[in-house]
């Protein structure tokens, strides 16, 4: 029997409308009301600063108020996983612009030098750097440390912290007062018989201020707490406040959202309720 050109235009697109149906079944698109996750959120911390960032040796499980932090984030934009990095003043930004790391929560003070480099959220901790000796050094101030060698970490800015706090002393009276840390030349830095070593990591510095090799070491007094010993005490003086944000790379899609969250934690009382679970007030 003959079709009508009616019925076979219609024939044809009912087949081609049938072959269709199977391949919109085998789509990836998920429903409205399915939630979507964004993978792994990848993250620097430190590993050896208790209360902040410290990975246990025995289980690999990382601890502290950054960590708790990170997973907080992670969660509230949507990813499935995090997945953290130990990183060093160092080595984290580095990290962090190579796209190794989306952010770094590593006691990552704010300076408006890095600001020009990174984006950083809100501060969410406020510390001070402070000296860390021997007793049997009879250091007890920083008149103390004229003539001494302090030890320091590559990356920071506890040497252009120590140097000003010293000079506002009265301690270095030919030193003139850099604008800012970018201006600090640590390598070539002699004042008064001080100079500064430089360390990869907190606990070879730590090694080096036990064997002798320097004779104070120079950090945040919260990274510092955990190489306090019985036989170590703080120098009398804490300077030069040390404000942590998170850090992302500079126009990064993530930068407004880590801030906003940060912001509301902060309002809400959230990071003050970490600030006392982990001993840091």
């Amino acid at each position: 029997m003959r079709l009508k050109k009616t019925q076979t235009i219609a024939l044809l697109l009912l087949l081609v409308f049938s072959m269709a149906l199977p391949v919109a079944g085998c789509g990836t698109s998920s429903n409205d009301d399915e939630e979507v996750t964004k993978g792994t959120l990848k993250v620097g911390v430190k590993s050896d600063v208790i209360g902040f960032g410290f990975r246990d040796p025995a289980t690999n499980e990382y601890t502290g108020m950054e960590i708790e932090l990170a997973n907080m984030i992670a969660d509230k934009l949507g990813y499935d996983s995090v997945e953290f990095t130990a990183v060093t003043a160092a080595t984290r930004t580095e990290l962090l612009d190579s796209g190794d790391l989306d952010c770094v929560l590593a006691t990552f003070t704010i300076t408006e030098e890095r600001k020009n480099n990174w984006d950083f959220s809100t501060a969410y901790y406020t510390d001070a750097v402070t000296v860390l000796v021997e007793n049997a050094s009879g250091i007890k101030n920083l008149s103390d440390l004229v003539g001494k060698k302090i030890g320091v970490s590559t990356g920071s800015t506890s040497a252009f912290a120590l140097a000003n706090a010293m000079a506002k002393e009265g301690l270095f009276p030919d030193y003139e007062i850099p604008a800012s840390s970018a201006d600090f030349d640590i390598s070539s830095f002699s004042q008064a018989g001080v100079t500064f070593e430089q360390f990869g990591d907190y606990p070879a510095i730590s090694n080096a201020l036990a064997a002798g090799t320097v004779d104070a070491f120079c950090v945040d007094k919260s990274i510092l707490a955990f190489y306090m010993t019985d036989s170590r005490s703080y120098i009398e003086e804490s300077f030069s406040p040390q404000q942590y944000g998170v850090a992302t790379r500079k126009g990064s899609d993530l930068s407004a959202d880590i801030d906003s969250l940060i912001v509301s934690w902060l309002n809400d009382g959230t990071i003050d309720a970490l600030v006392k679970k982990y001993g840091l007030d």
